[in-house]
């Protein structure tokens, strides 16, 4: 199996309201995907803002887990070319704020800086359904960073290193303990 087609029953599964899911349609069309699409630069750059986010610690970092790629494929491959484009004008974007050079920035500017844009996503994403008179226009365009930040995310935990050395994970679950007791610091589990 592929993994296209199985983030395509994921979706499916688990009904996932993620940024680009109508793409999935798109993808089944028979649209050929782009080989290449972003350049190994744009790649390297998918990675250092996926580590910026998700970073190694005591368990394994976006970059172990191959982030960056993931994100081209996906992007390539399943939004349709409205969120293509504004993934892509994000990312010039990013570049711009950071002067240039997102790659040169200390680990702390990144962070300073990929907070800001968060802080933006989530603003956009407050006054996104309810227009000033009331009514509501519909969905608006997403928010490049809300698209990467799901991305990364989304990447990062269905990937083998989230979710065997990030989740708890248990190959053949055992009972079902519906009043299992909480302790602080615990991982969410994870399934394959």
């Amino acid at each position: 199996m592929e993994r296209r087609e199985l983030l395509k029953m994921i979706a499916a599964a688990t009904g996932a309201a993620m940024i680009g899911m109508p793409a999935f349609v798109y993808g089944q069309s028979t649209v050929p995907a782009t080989e290449g699409a972003f350049s190994e630069g744009e790649v390297a750059l998918l990675d250092e803002i996926a580590e910026t986010i998700l970073p190694r610690t005591s368990t394994p970092g976006a970059r172990d887990a191959g982030v960056g790629p993931f994100m081209a494929r996906f992007v390539t491959d399943c939004y349709t070319p409205e969120d293509q484009a504004i993934f892509r004008s994000g990312l010039a974007d990013l570049d711009k704020r950071a002067g240039g050079r997102f790659m040169a920035m200390t680990p702390e500017a990144r962070a300073a800086l990929l907070r800001t844009l968060d802080a933006e996503a989530k603003a956009r994403s407050g006054n996104a359904w309810v227009a000033s008179d009331g009514s509501s226009p519909g969905p608006a365009k997403p928010h490049y960073f809300t698209m990467i930040k799901q991305l990364v995310l989304f990447g990062f935990f269905t990937s083998e290193v989230g979710a065997t050395e990030v989740l708890r994970y248990v190959a053949v679950p055992g009972h079902y303990d519906g009043d299992l007791a909480y302790e602080p610091g615990t991982p969410a589990w994870a399934t394959r």
